[in-house]
């Protein structure tokens, strides 16, 4: 009886899918196959420099003619919702069991293993959220052959993959004329490559939070410079090992990648670096945002309690006054009980000190610069 996929707990808004674990004593290329998974779509695109194709097949059979041509095949699989039509792939391409497992049980931390006759790389495609600031996150597993490319997407939506199609199906430039190692560089090139408007919208939105933290920081301000920090560290989870299973292709080598598709290679770990680069300063920024914010609230407070001392300040010697004032006294007993309770203008002459008490603080306190930043937060 197969073993149960046992899934960490959840976390809400998490781009990346849930993390999980074998159970312990599972055998070795043992698949899961998730419930929710969409059922795979076969897309199959064959060409060399005359010849093009491209059609949707309905069963992994029918791509095996194809595998035994000079052409360059191209079998693009977008679902992992089928158990069958996984295992039955896996019979058509000769995959190995650790190799389908790895595609099917996702997701995988970026990685490349050298089968002999085949090249296994696992990746991680970012797609840009349309009108929010975040991202579409999907494990994309490449399997090189000889004459023959396999590709197994988690699902047929957010695909960054279509400037390679376009390329293939109008013979622009020389990706017709190579073989099927070039295909995987392309493909490699336009995953990385999908880093950087995502990279480009987090930047837009940092410096509008910079702005926010400096003019009016609110709790959800805070929460959305957090929400930016995870992200961010989730990016650099997906960008970290991928760039050293490029630098592996590169360094390590192999028979089904040429010289010249491993100099183009070197291009796209370029590439890589700089999508680390920038996730790391961003990360930095959004660390600095969070002190920037952390200051702006203490300063904003401390400005509060300047507003309100001054105002205690000016109040405190006129309670006294109206305290004094305020007790009973008989002045038919003693001349000190109080003489300016029987003055004719005794009334207005309290309210003439207690004003003029008031304006001589309000004046000392402007000549000292303590109203300058009061008055400024009144106004905001």
């Amino acid at each position: 009886m197969a073993r149960k996929l046992r899934r960490a707990p959840k976390v809400v808004n998490k781009p990346f899918e849930d993390e999980f674990y074998h159970h312990p004593g599972t055998l070795p290329g043992t698949i899961f196959i998730d419930a929710n998974a969409p059922a795979p779509i076969i897309f199959l695109i064959d060409y060399n420099q005359t010849n093009f194709i491209h059609e949707q097949v309905a069963t992994p059979e029918e791509c095996s003619p194809y595998l035994e041509m000079e052409t360059v095949s191209w079998v693009d699989v977008q679902g992992l919702g089928s158990q069958d039509i996984l295992q039955r792939l896996g019979r058509v391409f000769d995959l190995h069991p650790l190799v389908l497992e790895d595609v099917v049980n996702v997701p995988e931390r970026p990685k490349t293993e050298d089968y002999e006759d085949q090249l296994l790389f696992i990746s991680r495609m970012v797609v840009p959220k349309e009108k929010t600031c975040g991202f579409y996150s999907e494990q994309v597993s490449l399997i090189l052959g000889k004459n023959y490319l396999l590709t197994v997407q988690e699902e047929p939506e957010h695909d960054c993959f279509e400037p390679v199609r376009s390329r293939i199906e109008k013979g622009k430039g020389i990706i017709r004329s190579q073989k099927a190692d070039y295909l995987a560089y392309a493909l490699l090139d336009a995953i990385i490559d999908g880093y950087f408007p995502v990279l480009e919208l987090y930047g837009e939105r940092i410096e509008e939070l910079e702005e926010e933290v400096i003019v009016k920081p609110t709790p959800q301000t805070l929460q959305n410079i957090y929400q930016i920090r995870r992200e961010l560290l989730q990016l650099r989870r997906a960008v970290w090992p991928q760039r050293d299973a490029i630098n592996s292709l590169i360094r390590d080598g192999s028979d089904l990648i040429s010289e010249d598709v491993r100099i183009y290679l070197r291009d796209c770990y370029d590439h890589t670096v700089q999508v680390m680069d920038m996730v790391e300063t961003y990360r930095e920024l959004a660390s600095g945002l969070m002190d920037v914010y952390l200051s702006a609230v203490s300063n904003k407070m401390n400005e509060i309690m300047k507003v309100l001392t001054v105002v205690s300040s000016i109040f405190i010697p006129l309670t006294f006054v109206a305290g004094i004032y305020g007790m009973n006294f008989n002045t038919e007993k003693s001349p000190y009980n109080m003489p300016e309770l029987n003055w004719y203008w005794g009334y207005p002459m309290c309210w003439a000190v207690m004003i003029a008490i008031a304006l001589g603080l309000l004046l000392f306190f402007w000549q000292r610069g303590w109203l300058q930043n009061s008055f400024t937060i009144k106004r905001d």
